[in-house]
């Protein structure tokens, strides 16, 4: 009970700044002021509103009275119009800003950065890749710029590329588990299952308890196929099935997929996957589920089970 309030704290938290950025959003571009709080909470909170960012931003900056009074804070604010203008593809506006931090700040890693994401934004990807080789001679272990090297390659299509860059990336930082599920993903795109069994097996072990590594591993394997991997993607199915209480309708599913394909392969030899009953209760908590959300799919669902021989 304790920790279900404790967890409830943070979210009642985040949706009180959430209401509270679109009341300043509001009194800012109404002329209401508030306009640098808004824009100090939407750097606070990462919130990706580039519109609205960069017309409040910029009535800021051409206002030089206003400019002034933020003194050292006002390159931040350069710095965080220009990403705007590149999100909106103002790219007058964020190479004027780029251009300000250059004059300011020369020979700095950030602007570089800023540079970088300038040329993305144009298209124009051999120049963006330079601007980050410089950096990357002088900072090697620059988890950011190795971050956009990774989605230059997605940008430009070449998952291949991509993948190089990510495994690059987790020789230095192992311990990203969102590269690794990048990773993954990408492998599976690739139809590379075996590697991307691999990466969910780390993040399985790093992260024991996320249900959405284990679902995704035992789908990685159901579709590998063959008796050994398929009993293994069951057990990952059921093991989700665990993790969420029994409401993860697709590990349902995945259960009596898995269980019909083991029992075709082994044609009802392997004894302990008779004598189980996970089979039976998935498909009565699966029957149980559409019955209450979605009654009208019930005959479908009651069809299919009987097709796979377990209702």
């Amino acid at each position: 009970m304790a920790a279900a309030t404790a967890a409830a704290v943070p979210a009642a938290t985040a949706a009180e700044e959430e209401a509270r950025l679109l009341r300043l959003e509001d009194q800012a571009e109404h002329g209401g002021g508030g306009a640098w709080e808004y824009l100090c909470l939407a750097r606070r909170l990462r919130a990706r509103r580039p519109a609205h960012v960069l017309r409040v931003g910029l009535s800021i900056l051409n206002d030089a009275s206003a400019r002034s009074r933020l003194a050292s804070e006002q390159w931040t604010l350069y710095e965080q119009v220009a990403v705007a203008a590149m999100d909106c593809q103002r790219l007058d506006v964020a190479k004027d800003c780029v251009g300000v931090l250059s004059k300011q700040f020369p020979g700095s890693s950030r602007v570089a950065r800023l540079e970088g994401l300038l040329f993305e934004a144009k298209g124009e990807w051999a120049e963006a890749e330079r601007a980050y080789a410089l950096i990357l001679e002088n900072n090697p272990f620059d988890q950011i710029v190795h971050k956009r090297k990774i989605a230059i390659a997605k940008a430009q299509g070449d998952m291949s590329l991509a993948v190089d860059y990510l495994n690059k990336y987790l020789e230095l930082f192992m311990a990203d588990h969102d590269a690794w599920r990048e990773l993954a993903e990408t492998y599976v795109s690739l139809q590379m299952y075996k590697q991307a069994a691999f990466c969910y097996e780390e993040l399985i072990l790093a992260h024991p308890t996320i249900p959405l590594y284990h679902i995704a591993y035992a789908e990685v394997l159901y579709t590998m196929g063959g008796l050994e991997n398929l009993q293994t993607a069951k057990k990952y199915y059921a093991s989700t099935i665990q993790l969420t209480g029994g409401k993860n309708t697709r590990a349902l599913f995945g259960v009596c997929l898995c269980t019909s394909a083991i029992n075709q392969l082994t044609k009802g030899r392997n004894k302990e996957e008779e004598g189980s009953e996970l089979q039976s209760l998935a498909a009565e908590a699966l029957l149980k589920n559409y019955k209450q959300h979605a009654p009208s799919k019930v005959p479908l669902i009651s069809s299919m089970l009987k097709n796979m021989k377990l209702s």
